[in-house]
Formats: structure tokens, C-alpha cells, sequence
């Protein structure tokens, strides 16, 4: 009988260790938190979000002139005290969106339109937001009002 005596080589236990250590490494780290999660409504976060898209079929520009919550008004909506995100029309071009719950932060706003040539978010008295919305510019350098879907992002 030929027996075979596998040799163990220093080499081989010196990888072998650290293979060990770099697994039970990883396994440790992936179950320990690495940071805590930011709190909801806290300065620097997201507190609300808005995708006005209008309503399907209807158009943007078909939105009623009151304040609305409708969820087929909206893409995406988000508000971090978990109250309603509402919007309404203000005038061609023009929406007020707010977020209940929420004031004296800040707005940014967006257009999903390549069309569009300026935004603007201002805000109102009621702790909304007047988001305008303005196309390019004319042969008498006048920006038409657009009526297209929009983004808002309020932190």
C-alpha cells in the first residue's frame, strides 16, 4: 500500500488564518450598524417630495383650483410626518403645492419638461409653495407660462 502524506506547508496555514479572519471580519461588520439613520422631518432631511403629473387623460393643466390629494394628481409624493401632500392651480403655469405638517423649510423645484425654460418655487403664507413654471423665450423675449409636470422637493 501507497499511502500519500499531504505535507501542510507554513505558507498554507498563514493563508488559511487569513482567509478566516477576513471572512469572520466581513460577517461581523455586515452585522453591525455603521451609522444610525437620519431621523424623519430633521434639519437636512427630505421632508416632502411631489411629483405633480396631473390627473391621467386629464393633463396638469385640468387641475382643480382648490387644494387636492388626489394620488393620481401626483407620480411620486412623499411627506415625513405622514399627512397629506397637496396641490392645487394657481393660474396658467402656476401650482401651489404643500405638505401638511410642514413649515418654514425650504423648496426646490424642477421641470420634467425639456420644454420648459424656468422654474421658480416661492413660498406662501399658508406654508405652501408657488411653484411658476416658464418656457423659452419669444421673438418679443416674453417667457410663455407651460403647463407640464413638474418636481418639488422640500427639505
Amino acid at each position: 500500500m501507497d499511502s500519500r502524506r499531504v505535507r501542510v506547508s507554513p505558507a498554507l496555514v498563514v493563508a488559511g488564518a487569513a482567509l478566516l479572519f477576513a471572512l469572520g471580519g466581513s460577517a461581523f461588520a455586515i452585522g453591525q450598524r455603521s451609522a444610525v439613520p437620519q431621523q424623519r422631518c430633521q434639519n437636512g432631511a427630505v421632508r416632502a417630495l411631489a411629483v405633480v403629473t396631473g390627473v391621467p387623460r386629464q393633463g396638469i393643466e385640468n387641475l382643480p383650483d382648490q387644494y387636492t390629494a388626489n394620488p393620481r394628481a401626483f407620480g411620486r409624493r412623499f411627506n415625513c410626518t405622514g399627512r397629506a401632500v397637496q396641490v392645487r392651480r394657481a393660474g396658467s403655469g402656476q401650482w401651489d403645492v404643500r405638505a401638511l405638517g410642514i413649515s418654514g423649510a425650504s423648496c426646490l423645484a424642477s421641470s420634467l419638461s425639456p420644454d420648459a425654460g424656468s422654474i421658480s418655487c416661492q413660498p406662501l403664507p399658508d406654508g405652501g409653495y408657488r411653484v411658476t413654471l416658464r418656457g423659452t423665450g419669444t421673438i418679443e423675449n416674453k417667457l410663455p407660462p407651460m403647463n407640464v409636470p413638474f418636481l418639488v422637493v422640500i427639505v
